[in-house]
């Protein structure tokens, strides 16, 4: 099933192919304080390949903005495109990769791949991140109504933080509202002990030395980083397989079911050139002895610089729970970042204990919701709603657990996010 969907996939992006005309000439320009600032849609990646990826060299953009990130999304879902080029005095201002999903009747531009995302940027020049406060909000809007009006009902940019890296996000004047998940980071120093200097290092210490013996007690473990793309997607394939099995105990609809799901994080790991930087790499953690081959638990970690995230992770109940194997394999994916020169690790979006207690920065997000159109306003409307009564449930532990509860029963139905 996933390799039919893949062929078919790769046979859309083919139809698709950049003739050297693929802008619609839908641009909209202002003379702002900072200089002229002009925006261009494009309907296709290629044509934008070389500026896009000058953009996203910079540390500071996302790489869930990157184009192997986005074009891997683009070959297995087949949505619209509508790239937002801005240039400012002639010069590469920003791109936002946004395509077109529609929800009920309403067409909404958002950011290539959203459902997978772990904290969202778009992709901005270090120019124009200081020339964007000389630039009022009204204006940019404006422009972006102008440009995108004709492709979308509303403009709708989650996941985003609006302070990011001691930097303001340049459309952090865009209407926005809080959005009910943070992320959760961990700086990382040239050492693990250094490192857990910065939570409670002998708490730490004694739970990996307990969690150690009790592995060692029944044959032991190895850290399985697989250099080999087919051990790679074999470990990939057993993670679906663990998750599924996870979502099916908790009574929880299976997000990484959909064969074009499957076959985007298949097409990521194709991405990875032997390099620092990796769209998906996969850990794990295989027993020795009383079961040996086994696979108790495996992440997926991206990297771009020296920032590290954590996309997802799983576990096999079965298999020495009581040594808690995805928490080790945490312990030794931080580790290793930090031996490989990593700064920052990062456990994603969504508030869970474990993210807590790991973790000493918390990074608020919001999304930015320009309506485009009438139905975009009610749109936003919606949204706002929304999000605010997810805050306020997850504001309160005890209704928070009962929802969940009601969730895993299916009273209720989950939204089918990644990071619900």
């Amino acid at each position: 099933m996933r390799a039919h969907m893949r062929h078919d996939a790769m046979a859309f992006a083919e139809e698709l192919r950049d003739d050297g005309n693929a802008v619609e000439r839908n641009e909209a320009t202002l003379d702002t304080s900072a200089g002229r600032l002009s925006l261009t849609v494009h309907h296709r990646m290629a044509p934008l390949e070389r500026i896009w990826r000058q953009l996203e060299a910079d540390p500071w953009n996302s790489l869930h903005q990157s184009y192997d990130w986005c074009r891997a999304w683009v070959e297995t879902h087949g949505h619209p495109l509508a790239i937002v080029e801005a240039r400012l005095n002639d010069t590469v201002a920003f791109l936002l990769p946004l395509e077109i999903e529609r929800h009920y009747f309403v067409r909404s531009a958002q950011f290539i791949g959203s459902a997978f995302t772990n904290f969202n940027s778009g992709l901005f020049s270090a120019a124009f991140r200081s020339a964007a406060p000389q630039i009022a909000g009204r204006e940019l809007e404006a422009l972006l109504i102008g440009v995108l009006r004709n492709h979308a009902d509303l403009l709708s940019l989650t996941n985003m933080p609006l302070d990011w890296r001691g930097e303001r996000h340049p459309l952090a004047d865009l209407p926005h509202v809080l959005n009910q998940n943070a992320s959760f980071q961990l700086p990382l120093a040239p050492t693990m002990e250094d490192t857990i200097a910065q939570l409670n290092a002998k708490s730490r210490r004694k739970k990996y030395r307990a969690q150690l013996r009790k592995l060692e007690a029944v044959g032991g473990f190895d850290h399985v980083r697989p250099k080999q793309p087919g051990d790679q997607k074999a470990l990939l394939e057993l993670f679906f397989q663990q998750k599924a099995q996870r979502f099916a105990t908790v009574g929880l609809p299976n997000v990484f079911q959909p064969a074009e799901t499957q076959a985007f994080f298949h097409m990521l790991l194709e991405r990875n050139q032997g390099t620092t930087d990796v769209p998906l790499e996969l850990h794990a953690i295989r027993l020795k002895g009383e079961h040996d081959g086994k696979i108790a638990a495996i992440t997926g970690l991206s990297r771009k610089g020296d920032h590290v995230i954590c996309q997802f992770g799983s576990i096999d109940d079965s298999l020495m729970a009581e040594a808690s194997p995805g928490e080790l394999l945490f312990w030794l994916v931080i580790e290793q970042s930090a031996l490989d020169g990593a700064a920052l690790f990062d456990f994603g979006i969504g508030d869970q204990d474990y993210k807590r207690r790991w973790c000493t920065i918390k990074t608020v997000h919001h999304d930015v919701l320009v309506p485009l159109r009438p139905a975009g306003h009610l749109a936003a409307m919606t949204h706002r709603s929304l999000t605010r009564t997810k805050s306020f449930i997850k504001g309160n532990p005890h209704l928070y657990a009962l929802i969940q509860r009601l969730r895993a029963q299916g009273t209720i139905p989950s939204s089918g996010k990644a990071d619900d």
